[in-house]
């Protein structure tokens, strides 16, 4: 950075710089949910399969996850200021395309590119915040961008599903661009690049971008796909899987061995940064994964739809601003270890309860379960967020910051497919055991049908067809009985997996009586 630019940086109120790299990343982490309940009006105007269409959501986030974790790499190699420009500016046009594209080959193609530029956004944001502000503001930092990126999914499908029913699905790629705009001059004006990020080399570590495309791409696709292709017994997830294993196991091994490698995983030789990854990775896994069962709640068992079912998840919106708020202030001066063990509990006691529903609760029954759970989000992640960094040198913040985010989104990813794989599982174990106590030996169910029966033929449906329909009625309620039985499990099974990862946060050391923050050296 020339002296001119230092004197420039200085003189910025660090909320306008704030300001600027959030609203990217908000926009960003918004687009990898909204386009969810859009799904079946772009397979219909595209002529395209409804599975055809989920391509739409995975190609997104398959390239996001490639571009995470080399961030940091190519913030010192072409100049972060010019790279987080790029991505800006990619982001935006790419989603003008998208909204444009005639058919789905199209839109899938650029929504790759929209995955690709905006797969920087979250760990540049991060890192700029982090050096922007002084030790003791960093706990407010984090929790404003903590903040984006949690409500930012909660609000994709609430969004996106206003968007499709008085608009037209392609409007939920053209809200970005204002958006965009807005955020592309702010960080032109208000960021400059440190002196420290420089290029100390021309070395390209082409072998290790090629490994990490195969491994984290690979994996991305089966978390993605998985559930839909029935896991293993499909030949296309073998075949992916191994490619994850070996690419993976590849990319490791030449990151340690050369010199120059596209993500440097020596930095895991930080205590404090390991044991924050291992958290946030766990942490996100429960957390997705618990987050995606309420709207799956009320779709399934309350016939609620996409909009209504987003729209009842707000109460975790709001717990969350409440603790985060809180929170930002009180980590400058405490411990935020206490902090991340109240959440864990507050989390794993507010789930617990979730596994307390049956089918006649409402979105209220589940207000204060969720807005307790939204208040451990704050609790957890804020601390989280700071303390994980506190030891890392600034030249290592982009690096550290890359993959912390990639790890925090396939901890998510990895949640979101045990909770749908574990539904679904069990929901077929659940049906076979009902099942089996309907014969005609069971006098309750015999019963049932007679009655159904009855009323059916009331309505002048002949014999055969109203012992039909009194079948298919049982059947359908011994599935609906089933799916809650999942529920509860998995609900409360996660529960309990909140309080079991508390001893992990001792792994973290204790802050300096100094205050939180990065290390200068």
């Amino acid at each position: 950075m020339t002296t001119r630019s230092q004197r420039t940086l200085r003189s910025i109120n660090p909320w306008m710089i704030a300001l600027a790299v959030i609203s990217a990343t908000f926009m960003e982490v918004l687009d990898t949910t909204i386009t969810n309940v859009a799904l079946p009006q772009i397979a219909g105007n595209l002529s395209a399969s409804t599975d055809e269409a989920t391509w739409v959501l995975t190609s997104y986030l398959v390239s996001n996850a490639i571009i995470l974790p080399m961030t940091g790499w190519m913030a010192n190699y072409f100049g972060r200021k010019r790279v987080l420009l790029a991505s800006i500016a990619g982001f935006t046009l790419s989603s003008l395309a998208c909204g444009l594209a005639p058919n789905l080959p199209i839109l899938i193609l650029f929504r790759i590119i929209q995955g690709a530029t905006g797969g920087g956004l979250q760990p540049f944001s991060q890192a700029i915040l982090l050096e922007v502000f002084p030790p003791e503001k960093q706990g407010k930092a984090m929790a404003t961008w903590l903040f984006a990126i949690l409500i930012a999914p909660l609000l994709g499908p609430v969004m996106g599903g206003w968007i499709v029913d008085n608009y037209s699905w392609r409007w939920i790629f053209y809200v970005n661009i204002p958006i965009g705009l807005i955020s592309f001059l702010m960080c032109h004006l208000f960021v400059f690049d440190p002196p420290y990020i420089r290029r100390t080399t021309d070395i390209v570590d082409y072998w290790g971008i090629g490994f990490l495309i195969v491994g984290i791409g690979s994996l991305q696709v089966i978390l993605d796909k998985g559930q839909q292709e029935d896991w293993f017994s499909s030949s296309m997830i073998v075949r992916l899987g191994a490619l994850a294993v070996v690419g993976l196991t590849l990319f490791v091994i030449r990151e340690f061995i050369t010199a120059q490698p596209v993500v440097d995983l020596r930095v895991f030789r930080d205590r404090n940064f390991t044991a924050g990854v291992w958290l946030v990775t766990v942490s996100s896994l429960i957390l997705y994964g618990t987050t995606v069962i309420v709207p799956l709640f009320f779709q399934t068992m309350r016939g609620y739809p996409a909009l209504q079912a987003g729209i009842a998840t707000v109460p975790r919106g709001i717990g969350s601003m409440l603790a985060m708020i809180i929170v930002g202030v009180l980590i400058g001066k405490m411990d935020g270890r206490p902090l991340m063990c109240l959440g864990l509990v507050v989390a794993g006691w507010s789930t617990w309860d979730m596994g307390c529903a049956n089918l006649s609760v409402g979105a209220g029954d589940l207000w204060w379960p969720q807005f307790w759970q939204g208040i451990s989000m704050g609790l957890i992640f804020v601390p989280l967020t700071t303390l994980t960094y506190t030891t890392i040198a600034r030249e290592k913040m982009g690096n550290a910051t890359s993959l912390f985010n990639l790890m925090r989104n396939i901890g998510g990813s990895v949640g979101i497919s045990i909770v749908t794989t574990m539904i679904a599982r069990h929901t077929q174990i659940h049906t076979a055991i009902l099942g089996s106590h309907v014969h005609p030996f069971s006098q309750t169910g015999m019963r049932f049908i007679a009655g159904a029966q009855d009323r059916f033929l009331l309505n002048d449906f002949d014999a055969l067809t109203a012992s039909k329909r009194a079948y298919s009625l049982i059947f359908a309620m011994i599935q609906q009985q089933a799916w809650m039985l999942s529920f509860i499990e998995v609900a409360r099974l996660f529960g309990i997996l909140f309080v079991v990862v508390i001893p992990l946060i001792f792994l973290m050391r204790k802050p300096s009586q100094k205050g939180d923050g990065v290390t200068t050296h």
